[in-house]
């Protein structure tokens, strides 16, 4: 793997992690459509790789909300001490922590079949185009809640829409905003809180991979593309939290439904006709 593609995939794991347009969908299509055989046919190479990127990203998730998090940090603490959730932010922070027991358990029990039967590229078209028609449908639903309202049903809920983006080509963003959505949450706190629950869901996945993968190590020469693969995914993640939450401020999600329909149409169709 060329220092390059470690890049373009760094890029590309920032955007689509945070943007709901599906980062493992995408991870498995840009090798796949630009012929990259180093990454699609080591599959240890990918595994690694693979937490690299998603350690980039939860960097970025954890700067951007490095202040709400020290102030959920304390709150939780006080929780535990006076045990009480009676303040919002110790609800909040203990509620953000329980979102992430669906997706841990999923994938705990069906790490192996996840990875070998959900990644064909027809399949992940197929995800893009019906949940982007889901997020269409509910993002037309009024939003009058705010983070402060996030209850224990809300943290059920999302936690196990966040457990079916384990599919690739879901998006564990676009899926927890669209149960956001749906639980009448306006557009930028949904956005907030599923930035929010990626963080305890991606320490957790980065801590048990890498410990699976730690006795092996990086492959020999890939140093430089890990470094640069999950620098590019910190920064470009980092931009898309800030811009997306502003964005959704004053607009819809149409955009990416759009984006969603023409990808996964065109990927069914360069894969389904032979192609690709």
């Amino acid at each position: 793997m060329s220092v390059l593609e470690a890049i373009v995939l760094g890029i590309v794991q920032g955007l689509t992690e945070f943007l709901p347009i599906s980062s493992s969908g995408h991870l498995i299509l840009v090798p796949e459509l630009f012929g990259w055989q180093d990454i699609t046919s080591d599959t240890q190479l990918n595994k690694t790789f693979d937490v690299a990127l998603h350690m980039g990203t939860l960097l970025a998730a954890l700067w951007y909300f490095r202040h709400d998090l020290l102030a959920y940090v304390r709150a939780a603490w006080r929780a535990i001490r006076r045990r009480s959730l009676a303040e919002t932010d110790g609800r909040v922070a203990w509620l953000l922590a329980l979102t992430a027991v669906p997706g841990a358990i999923t994938g705990a029990l069906f790490s192996t079949e996840i990875e070998s039967e959900l990644g064909e590229p027809i399949l992940i078209g197929v995800m893009l185009i019906v949940f982007g028609t889901v997020l269409l449908l509910v993002d037309r639903l009024p939003g009058d809640r705010f983070v402060d309202d996030f209850r224990t049903r809300d943290a059920v809920i999302m936690g196990i829409a966040q457990a079916v983006a384990l599919q690739p080509g879901v998006s564990r963003s676009g899926v927890t905003m669209t149960a956001g959505r749906w639980l009448r949450f306006d557009r930028a706190a949904a956005a907030r809180i599923s930035f929010l629950m990626s963080i305890p869901i991606t320490a957790g996945a980065g801590l048990y991979k890498g410990a699976q993968v730690a006795s092996e190590g990086i492959p020999s020469g890939m140093v430089g593309p890990f470094f640069w693969g999950f620098a590019a995914a910190t920064v470009s993640g980092f931009a898309a939290i800030a811009w997306l939450i502003r964005y959704l401020q004053t607009n819809t999600f149409f955009p990416f439904v759009v984006y969603r329909w023409v990808v996964g149409a065109a990927v069914i169709v360069v894969f389904a006709t032979g192609l690709r």
